[in-house]
């Protein structure tokens, strides 16, 4: 049974989520759209950025588009891209497309809405296809595009990009060349909201050293290259390492021309925060500090000298100081790039007590420390913990954690939407704003496997439902490059208000893929639109490749 205090905490948060909420909510959320705003390149740098997205995609092109930044009162308040035909006169071949956007990645968005849909162009990861653009007419002969042009808003703001565990298994090995090739592709694609993970061992190196943890301590503490994930989850530690400095070194170095490559497109970086992993040493320099030995998380066969973490518990002082200096300490190093900030302490890891009202002080304190280090931080939270430990986050506790801090400081990314999505249940997060986010992909898997109904409806049906708080769509995949068809159509839904018919998009898009219309081929997706591109058998860990299955 709940304490009196706990059922009077519960009736102030049910009285606050009817009578404010909904007010100010739009209010919250322009104002930090704005502020985000103020924070891009100028124009210039991001037409810059958009041309030479141009330039590395379609060289031979480089004087047949016309870029421009424009305000997004031309598109009546909401980021647009609008593509027009270029009517003045030039000698020889000059430009024929006018493609305006309210920042380079609308630009780059609109640039690949009309290579697709005018041109027939296919452009997919390397692995998956990649730039097929053999169907664009040469220079001079580009095809117009009718009556008055194209305006294509976005419906919701933001378009969120990876998940927490999408670095070990897709881009670990990553130099700046292959960087910068996700970059165009992240932009083409329309993503603005995309996670920046990379490098973030060099700068807790730097955090804890203030502490008094040494190198040695840390190679006790950091994962391997490919387990950072991992480690950075206090799922195990040390596997894998040390970490070589110059790796740290490199690994700074190359977040830093990835941050640049974001603001320069008009994009807004997701930095970490603190979730309270941290290196076992620090219980012995602070012996009073509350910090928990965590268990096992099924790996590495409970050896003590990889697994059971160290967490240090938000309620303590110490937490907010190390929160506040690890932010401190990434403006310090990147400069003021933005104020979104991940955060995933009850990732897996419930709270001792399922008391609201000690689960609505965790909250407090975890933005505490982000907002010590950024007085405008707002916590990006993923939405998995309300999904994959339902038995814990009841209502009571959801609504504890979701209102733990001032409205509009907390986003949720309902992670796993196309299949078993929260924001039905949960009154919309009750009231907290929401990435509707496609998760599909388990472990890096190559099965093909896929939702297609789920993904052209349910963002729709979501924006669209009473008292919606939706304010992104989102691809959350734990590994990359595979499934291109899901890929696109999710892609595609940051920009569409209404439902497409997906066997009317399919066959557009099998014309594109393959470079014409083919009977067989169109017959061939309607089969794999009715069975593994629409595959609705409620598991949710597609992880079994059946076309390499030893039975």
């Amino acid at each position: 049974m709940y304490t009196l205090r706990t059922l009077i905490f519960i009736t102030t948060l049910l009285i606050l989520t009817q009578s404010s909420v909904a007010l100010s909510r739009p209010e919250a959320i322009d104002s930090l759209l704005k502020r985000l705003d103020s924070k891009r390149a100028s124009s210039s740098v991001q037409e810059s950025a958009a041309i030479a997205v141009l330039k590395r995609l379609l060289p031979s092109h480089i004087h047949s588009f016309v870029f421009e930044i424009v305000s997004k009162d031309v598109c009546r308040g909401h980021s647009c891209f609008l593509i027009n035909n270029y009517y003045k006169k030039s000698s020889g071949n000059g430009p024929e497309i006018s493609i305006k956007g309210t920042t380079a990645v609308e630009i780059a968005s609109g640039l690949h809405w009309y290579l697709k849909y005018q041109c027939g162009a296919h452009i997919s990861w390397d692995k998956t296809g990649g730039v097929q653009i053999a169907s664009i007419p040469r220079p001079g002969s580009l095809p117009l595009v009718k009556d008055k042009g194209v305006m294509i808003q976005r419906p919701v703001p933001w378009n969120y990009y990876q998940n927490v565990v999408t670095s070990s298994y897709s881009y670990v090995w990553w130099n700046w060349e292959r960087w910068e090739k996700e970059l165009d592709w992240m932009a083409l694609q329309g993503i603005n909201l995309p996670l920046a993970f990379t490098g973030q061992e060099a700068i807790w190196h730097k955090v804890f050293m203030n502490f008094n943890i040494t190198t040695e301590d840390l190679n006790d503490f950091f994962g391997g290259p490919a387990f950072l994930a991992w480690a950075r989850m206090g799922n195990l530690h040390s596997w894998g390492g040390p970490l070589p400095h110059n790796w740290l070194d490199q690994q700074l170095c190359l977040q830093k021309q990835i941050l640049s490559r974001m603001l320069e497109l008009g994009m807004t970086p997701v930095l970490p925060s603190f979730s309270g992993n941290v290196p076992a040493a620090l219980k012995k320099i602070f012996p009073s500090a509350n910090i928990t030995r965590l268990g096992d998380w099924n790996t590495v066969d409970k050896n003590p000298q990889w697994c059971c973490t160290y967490l240090l518990n938000p309620s303590d002082p110490l937490f907010v100081e190390i929160g506040e200096a690890f932010i401190r300490q990434q403006v310090k190093e990147y400069g003021d790039v933005t104020d979104i900030y991940n955060c995933d302490t009850f990732n897996e890891n419930s709270p001792p007590t399922s008391d609201p009202a000690y689960i609505s002080s965790l909250g407090a304190a975890v933005y505490k420390a982000m907002s010590r280090g950024d007085k405008d931080a707002v916590w990006l939270m993923q939405g998995w913990l309300f999904y994959s430990d339902s038995a814990f986050w009841k209502p009571p506790q959801m609504q504890a954690l979701l209102h733990s801090v001032p409205f509009g400081k907390m986003i949720v990314l309902d992670l796993f939407a196309e299949a078993k999505p929260i924001w039905k249940n949960s009154s919309q997060f009750y009231g907290t704003p929401y990435v509707w986010c496609l998760l599909h992909n388990f472990g890096g898997n190559i099965e093909m496997y896929g939702i297609l109904d789920a993904i052209s409806s349910g963002p729709v049906d979501a924006r669209t439902s009473d008292n919606s708080t939706m304010v992104g769509v989102g691809m959350c995949m734990e590994g990359i490059e595979q499934n291109p068809v899901v890929y696109e159509l999710m892609s595609e839904m940051a920009f569409r208000s209404g439902k497409p018919q997906v066997l009317e998009w399919l066959k557009t898009y099998s014309h594109r893929r393959y470079g014409k219309a083919v009977h067989q081929v169109v017959a061939a997706w309607d089969i794999l639109y009715h069975t593994v591109y629409n595959c609705t058998d409620g598991i949710a860990d597609h992880n079994t490749d059946f076309i390499v299955k030893v039975s």
